[in-house]
């Protein structure tokens, strides 16, 4: 057989056989690592079409986009001996320099993040509530703070040799023992009981006070309307006095009263006007009060 035939099929057949193998997409936000019969390359790929490739290499592309995990409640111990847990978020991703050594050393995101992050998260976090006095010394805000940045770098400088790189620790919950919880609420209902009896003293004395303004208004209202009638009083008891005066010095200005008190009399219909005397100087009534006697 002529050796160029024969060469022409070979290539054909490994085309045939391998042709999607010399192709490999790596997907966004991902990088490629190949491996060769087992053993991991050194090199990775970056996101994209990679064309020709070894067709005999395995590929696993691993996600090196940022990621969020939660770990389950985590009991800690401060130096109060009580046990309180906490909820934490973690903010990571995978360095994708050190994708290759990651595969090797550890395997895929997942074994990762099990074999390095979550036990170190726990036993980190047990180690810094030791450095805490009291259980309730967590709904600090001081104290969550320097946790969550003590946290973040002991274990970023844990995981990074391993290619982990750690965004961001967020404390996401607190959950103190019964015990102290109970005793919490507690002093809570008794500060809110002591607020609202603080609050109905203070209606109390305000009451009072409008009531005893009330009372003096009233007071002072008295004051006022007794000294206008006793300015009344004293007008009027001074016009009688000067009237007296003058009826006792001119017995003709008592008629004259008289007789405007009859001209009133004799204006109203209903009226009746009865002589006292026909034959006496006055024979109308009240005319004769001022005679001298």
């Amino acid at each position: 057989m002529n050796p160029k035939l024969t060469a022409l099929f070979v290539a054909i057949l490994a085309v045939v056989m391998f042709g999607r193998q010399f192709f490999h997409q790596v997907p966004v936000g991902h990088v490629g690592v190949a491996s060769f019969f087992g053993e991991v390359l050194d090199h990775s790929y970056v996101e994209g079409p990679h064309f020709p490739v070894n067709p005999l290499l395995s590929w696993h592309d691993m996600d090196v986009r940022e990621k969020s995990t939660k770990l389950p409640s985590i009991e800690v111990p401060t130096r109060d001996q009580l046990l309180t847990k906490i909820d934490l978020s973690i903010q990571y991703r995978l360095n994708a320099k050190m994708a290759p050594q990651i595969f090797r050393d550890t395997g895929d995101e997942n074994q990762v993040i099990a074999i390095h992050m979550i036990p170190k998260v726990r036993s980190l976090l047990r180690e810094l509530g030791t450095n805490i006095n009291r259980a309730e010394d967590f709904f600090l805000e001081h104290t969550r703070d320097l946790l969550a940045s003590e946290m973040q770098a002991g274990l970023s400088k844990f995981v990074a040799p391993h290619g982990i790189i750690i965004d961001t620790v967020l404390i996401r919950g607190i959950n103190l023992p019964p015990v102290l919880a109970k005793a919490i609420e507690q002093k809570k209902e008794r500060e809110q009981a002591g607020e609202r009896e603080k609050a109905e003293l203070e209606r109390f004395r305000t009451e009072q006070q409008q009531q005893v303004a009330q009372a003096e208004a009233k007071r002072q209202a008295a004051e006022e309307n007794a000294k206008t009638v006793k300015i009344l009083a004293d007008a009027k008891a001074y016009e009688i006095a000067a009237i007296n005066a003058a009826a006792s010095k001119n017995p003709a200005y008592v008629q004259l009263q008289a007789l405007e008190a009859l001209k009133k009399i004799a204006e109203d219909p209903s009226a009746k006007i009865y002589f006292m005397d026909g034959q006496s100087p006055q024979p109308l009534p009240l005319l004769h009060m001022g005679d001298q006697q």
